[in-house]
């Protein structure tokens, strides 16, 4: 129901962006302005996930990392990947029932093949536009570490912490331009020791 009523609240200004941001990459880089991926789901489920193109190889990203895909990035690009506005699409996936506002990141499949059996735990929620590794420390966490947040969120997910999910990213995004919040700032925490003041 959260995520059905806030994409409602959110779909006309999100388009609008997504089309003003679409036009200007086009206009610098070219087309197309929407790439989509495969990824995986809840349960293991593929699904194609969308974004806006921030790579001027459309077909970059799709596989392991490699030297180049940085080099790859769009002037353009690194603006909306700074501030997150490449992942507006994905709305569309929150809207087919394939993602949630919330959750873990949707992974590629190469990297679900190197999941041990404990970080399988994270395919039991939805994945998420946003989710705690993103607030907690996005690029500068190492992979254990994100998996370990993911992790950590599954067993803890509740629509009082994904509101402070939200509200997390929502700052960060529009207050540093990018979604982090300070690594001493524990989401989970905060929500605890709300839900035992009764607040």
């Amino acid at each position: 129901m959260l995520d059905l009523a806030l994409v409602c609240l959110l779909l006309v200004p999100a388009l609008v962006l997504c089309a003003a941001a679409a036009a200007v990459h086009v206009i610098a880089h070219g087309r197309p302005a929407l790439f989509r991926q495969r990824r995986v789901g809840r349960e293991g489920r593929p699904f194609m996930m969308w974004k806006l193109r921030t790579m001027a190889d459309p077909a970059a990203g799709s596989g392991p990392p490699v030297c180049g895909d940085v080099a790859q990035v769009t002037a353009v690009g690194r603006v909306l990947r700074r501030l997150s506005l490449d992942e507006l699409p994905q709305l569309l996936n929150v809207l087919r029932g394939e993602m949630s506002l919330v959750g873990p990141r949707p992974t590629l499949p190469y990297q679900v093949h190197r999941y041990t059996d404990r970080q399988r735990g994270r395919l039991r929620a939805l994945p998420g536009m946003t989710g705690l590794a993103q607030v907690r420390g996005r690029q500068w966490l190492s992979w254990p570490q994100r998996i370990e947040w993911d992790l950590r969120y599954v067993r803890h997910q509740s629509l009082r912490l994904d509101l402070t999910i939200l509200l997390f990213t929502a700052w960060a995004v529009l207050a540093r331009g990018g979604t982090t919040v300070a690594h001493d700032d524990d989401p989970i925490a905060r929500t605890t020791e709300r839900m035992h003041s009764g607040a």
